[in-house]
């Protein structure tokens, strides 16, 4: 049977709750409102704190084309700058490999999430849809059922619960969403790389025109343009490393030591606005849905940040959720909703690899001992040795490091 689009609905229920105000919510949320959707998004932060948030910043070619084809690009359009270049610095020298230009000639688009979130939030309550901010998520249930709801604990320790016909949960890996999925509701596949970043973000103006990624003796280093005077920078650490440990002195240090500043030039330093550790990570569930539950975004799967892929699988994600909820909603195709988790998964597993082959492309072998050690690297060389010189090897890193 064909579900009205314009039912009424009680303050406290929409047809669709949303669990965060992240990339992945505000996407499926202004999808849906603009389908005619009853909906609402339940967002622990307040308003201001979501628009300062800083997060990655490279939107991939598909990530674009959803905005666009939505009407959501007006912000990007005018601020955001196409990028398309690497550079490649290592023991043997550097190289440059202008991956826009090759496989299918796409570019990522370098926008700060931060601001996108900001558009998209804009748009979604100027169309008229519902944000309850500093409403935190605190379980799902019912989702074994036809009627879900969602409690809910205000910024002063109220309590509440939203009903839905479905729940989305874009609340990332420790959400609400995945801790209320019951024992053996889903599989849950994990690796623990062994390597930790120290993310840095700088306000200082980018070093150089191209994201830099330094493979040195002493461990990865890394350099992202975010905008004109702000910089996302890494650095490999020991794992449990204090990110407080160091002064701002040796972190430039460290910096212009392993991305080989006396020979290339010097970086462009500046006030360390932001630091955390951050230990590289994937994790993936199995099936994305439970019942009237559905997980988006890092609450579906977590992907280490050495190939930017977070926040474009989250927006994809969004979409195909979206327009299954619309299937099964508006035109009376409820099992469009079936098939929202393996199309999900061909994507999410494609990029998995990819991250894995980067994050190996990148750093040692932890923990590699006697003879593995030395084999790892000679393989790292060769990776490497192999995107410098391979036209084929070339086109395969464009189209999966933009793709997704």
């Amino acid at each position: 049977m064909t579900e009205s689009k314009h039912a009424r609905v009680p303050q406290n229920s929409a047809d669709v709750v949303i669990v965060g105000a992240g990339p992945a919510g505000l996407v499926l949320g202004n999808l849906l409102l603009r389908g005619g959707i009853e909906c609402v998004v339940l967002e622990r932060a307040e308003r201001e704190h979501l628009h300062n948030r800083a997060r990655a910043g490279f939107l991939a070619a598909h990530t674009v084309r959803v905005l666009a084809r939505n009407g959501l690009d007006e912000g990007l359009r005018r601020r955001g700058q196409e990028h398309g270049v690497c550079e490649f610095r290592t023991e043997d020298g550097r190289f440059r490999l202008d991956y826009g230009r090759r496989g299918r000639g796409e570019p990522h688009t370098v926008y700060p999430q931060h601001e996108l979130v900001r558009d998209l939030l804009g748009q979604f309550i100027d169309a008229g849809g519902r944000v309850r901010f500093g409403a935190e998520a605190t379980a799902v249930t019912g989702a074994d059922g036809p009627n879900p709801s969602v409690a809910v604990r205000d910024r002063d320790g109220g309590t509440g619960h939203w009903r839905a016909r479905y729940v989305a949960a874009c609340d990332g890996r420790h959400g609400a969403g995945r801790r209320s999925l019951p024992a053996g509701a889903v599989r849950r596949h994990h690796r623990d790389h062994g390597v930790s970043w120290l993310g840095l973000l700088a306000e200082a103006p980018p070093s150089m025109d191209a994201v830099g990624y330094a493979v040195h003796p002493r461990g990865f280093a890394g350099h992202m343009a975010r905008s004109t005077g702000i910089t996302r920078y890494y650095l490999q650490c020991e794992r449990g490393h204090d990110s407080g440990a160091w002064s701002e002195e040796r972190i430039w240090e460290e910096l212009a030591l392993r991305m080989g500043a006396a020979e290339y030039g010097a970086l462009r330093r500046g006030r360390i606005l932001q630091r955390a550790v951050v230990d590289l990570e994937s994790d993936v569930l199995e099936p994305l849905r439970y019942g009237s539950l559905f997980l988006v975004g890092d609450a579906a799967a977590l992907i280490s940040p050495a190939a930017a892929k977070g926040a474009n699988l989250a927006v994809l994600e969004a979409e195909i959720l979206a327009r299954a909820l619309t299937d099964a909603l508006v035109h009376g195709d409820p099992e469009a909703l079936d098939r929202y988790s393996d199309r999900c998964l061909d994507h999410i597993w494609r990029a998995q690899e990819f991250s894995h082959w980067m994050i190996d492309l990148l750093h040692g072998a932890p923990g590699a001992e006697g003879a593995a050690a030395p084999f790892q690297e000679r393989l790292r060389s060769s990776r490497i040795a192999s995107l410098r010189d391979s036209r084929t090897t070339q086109d395969w890193f464009a189209d999966h490091y933009v793709g997704i």
